[in-house]
C-alpha cells in the first residue's frame, strides 16, 4: 500500500487535491479550497500539556494516538467498547425491569430458570445459541435474579431482551402464523362479503368465459353436482357486434343457468399492455359486466353482491395446477375426479350417477378446439367452497 505523504493529506472534502481536480474540479481556485489547512498537531500536543493526565491512563494514550495520527489497536478498540457496553447494559436493564408488572416478571424468570435448553428452544427468539447461553449462564451466576441479569447473556441485547421477555408471556402457537381469514379472502374473491354470508350458502354457480364458449357448474355444499353446461357464443367474437347484440347472447344463456346464492365469474389475469389482446380483453369485460348486471338484479333493492369473481391463479394454485406463473390444463384432474366419484366411498365431488355417461364423452376429441372452459368451471366451484366457505 502507497503511504500519502503529510503534503497530501486528505482536504476538508476527504478528496486528494489531485484526484478532486481529476473529477472535475479543474480551477486553481477549486484547487485552493480543496488545500489541507494547515496540521493542527502542534496547536493539539500545545494545548494538550496544559493537563496534568498521566500519560499511562488510556484517554491520554488515545488522544496521542489521534493527533500523531496513530489508529486504533484492536486490543484498544476492544477495551473501549467494552466500557461503553458496560454502561449501556446497565442502563438497558433497569429499562427492562420497568417494561413489566411484579407478575410478568415473575413468570419470565420462572421460565429462564427452570427450563432446560429444549424446553427454551420452543420459543422461537430462543432457538440457537441463545438457549444455550441461558442455560450456561445459569450455571456459571446462579439463577437470574432479576430481567436486568438478562441482557448479560451473550446475544441478548436490549432489544433482543424485550422480545424474549414478549415470546414467553404470549408464545405463538403453531410454526408460524396464518394470515387472517379476511386477508385470504381479499385476494381470493372480489367484492367483500360477510363471513356469516358465506357460511351459510347452500349453492353455488362457477362461471367462466372464453372466447368461444360460455360454461357453468352448480354444486351444492356437499360438493354434490347439480348440473354442468356449456353454451356457445363463438360468433360475439367473429365481427365487432353492439352492446344489443350482447345483451341478447348474454341473457340466452343466463335463461339456462338456475338460482343459487352466489355466482362465481373466473377472474382472467390478462395484461392491458398487450394491444393484440385488446379485441380479446374488450370482450371479457362486457362479457363480465353484462353478468355482473344480470345476474344481480337485486343489487338496487337491497345492496347484497351474489355475483362475485374468483383469482383464476388462486384456483391454479389451489389444484397444483400452476407452472410458474402459467396455468395449465384441469383436464386430467377433472377425469380424476369423475373416477373417484365411482371407486370411492367418500369421494371429493358428486356426479350424479345418470349424467357420468354424458359427462365422460366430454373428454372424447369430438370438437377441435379444447373445452377448458368447461373444466375450469368444476374445478373453480370446487375452489370456491373449499376456500371460501370450508377454510381448508
Amino acid at each position: 500500500m502507497a503511504v500519502v505523504p503529510e503534503s497530501r493529506a486528505l482536504g476538508p472534502l476527504g478528496l486528494l487535491p489531485e484526484r478532486a481536480a481529476g473529477g472535475g474540479f479543474g480551477s486553481q481556485h477549486q484547487l485552493a479550497y480543496l488545500r489541507p489547512p494547515p496540521c493542527p498537531r502542534r496547536f493539539a500536543l500545545r494545548w494538550w500539556r496544559c493537563f496534568s493526565v498521566p500519560l499511562e491512563s488510556s484517554l491520554t494514550q488515545a488522544f496521542r494516538n489521534f493527533c500523531c495520527g496513530k489508529k486504533f489497536s484492536a486490543s484498544e478498540k476492544i477495551l473501549t467498547n467494552v466500557a461503553i457496553g458496560d454502561e449501556n447494559a446497565k442502563e438497558s436493564g433497569k429499562a427492562l425491569d420497568k417494561l413489566f408488572s411484579s407478575e410478568q416478571q415473575a413468570s419470565i424468570l420462572h421460565v429462564l430458570n427452570t427450563a432446560s435448553k429444549k424446553e427454551l428452544e420452543a420459543f422461537k427468539l430462543l432457538r440457537g445459541r441463545k438457549s444455550i447461553n441461558i442455560v450456561e449462564h445459569r450455571e456459571k451466576f446462579g439463577p437470574f435474579q432479576n430481567l436486568e441479569s438478562l441482557v448479560n447473556v451473550p446475544l441478548l441485547q436490549y432489544k433482543t431482551a424485550v422480545q424474549v421477555c414478549n415470546s414467553i408471556l404470549f408464545p405463538e402457537t403453531g410454526k408460524k402464523k396464518r394470515k387472517s381469514w379476511e386477508n385470504q379472502l381479499g385476494k381470493l374473491i372480489k367484492p367483500d362479503i360477510e363471513r356469516e354470508r358465506l357460511k351459510a350458502v347452500k349453492s353455488i354457480v362457477s362461471i367462466v368465459f372464453g372466447t368461444r364458449r360460455i360454461a357453468w357448474a352448480h354444486l351444492d355444499r356437499k360438493l354434490t353436482v347439480l348440473d354442468w353446461q356449456q353454451s356457445d357464443c363463438r360468433k360475439l367474437m367473429n365481427r365487432p357486434h353492439s352492446s344489443s347484440v350482447y345483451l341478447e347472447e348474454i341473457s340466452s344463456v343466463i335463461s339456462k343457468m338456475p338460482k343459487a346464492d352466489f355466482y362465481v365469474l373466473e377472474k382472467t389475469g390478462l395484461s392491458i399492455q398487450n394491444s393484440s389482446l385488446f379485441p380479446i380483453l374488450l370482450h371479457f369485460h362486457i362479457t363480465e359486466a353484462m353478468l355482473y348486471a344480470l345476474l344481480n338484479r337485486a343489487f338496487a333493492q337491497d345492496g347484497q353482491h351474489r355475483v362475485l369473481s374468483m383469482n383464476r391463479n388462486a384456483v391454479g394454485k389451489h389444484f397444483e395446477l400452476m407452472i410458474g406463473d402459467t396455468r395449465t390444463s384441469g383436464k386430467e384432474l377433472v377425469k380424476q375426479l369423475l373416477s373417484e366419484s365411482v371407486l370411492k366411498a367418500e369421494p371429493r365431488v358428486f356426479f350424479p350417477p345418470e349424467k357420468m355417461v354424458h359427462y365422460r364423452q366430454m373428454f372424447l376429441p369430438t370438437d377441435p378446439y379444447r373445452i377448458e372452459e368447461f373444466y375450469d368451471s368444476l374445478l373453480q366451484a370446487v375452489a370456491f367452497y373449499e376456500l371460501a366457505v370450508f377454510d381448508t
